[in-house]
């Protein structure tokens, strides 16, 4: 079976050009449920440079269908058997004012768009660069 992946390497995904956060902004827990962006940016705020994109998009995945611990590998399997929207989907990027860095092994951390960090590596010619994509069509 082919597995398909959403991860980066050596990338900067900066905030969508369309984004109205003019900070990053924690995601706001909507009717007292969690939302996809309040469990991304909690596992990639808590644990920066630990989780691949594929990782956080299947945490995210598992804890929305409560999955158990035996039902992960199936399930994980069958997720990326198709195509995912990667990490340049997720409202934290589009919405929240994020961006998101990708570092040589895959891993993520969130930086936020009004650090000097976000400067940084918007300006480092040695990563590959991306947007989030738009929320609306130009």
């Amino acid at each position: 079976m082919k597995t398909h992946t959403t991860n980066y390497t050596n990338t900067f995904i900066e905030v969508a050009e369309d984004s109205p956060a003019l900070s990053a902004q924690v995601p706001p827990v909507k009717e007292g449920k969690l939302t996809i962006a309040n469990m991304q940016f909690d596992l990639i705020s808590k644990h920066p440079y630990q989780y691949t994109s594929d990782d956080i998009l299947f945490m995210c995945h598992a804890q929305k269908l409560d999955l158990s611990p035996g039902e992960l590998k199936a399930e994980r399997e069958k997720l990326f058997s198709k195509g995912q929207a990667c990490l340049r989907a997720s409202p934290l990027s589009k919405r929240y004012g994020w961006g998101t860095h990708h570092n040589a092994e895959g891993k993520v951390a969130l930086v936020a768009m009004e650090s000097d960090n976000y400067r940084k590596l918007a300006a480092d010619q040695k990563l590959g660069h991306t947007r989030a994509m738009r929320s609306k069509r130009a």
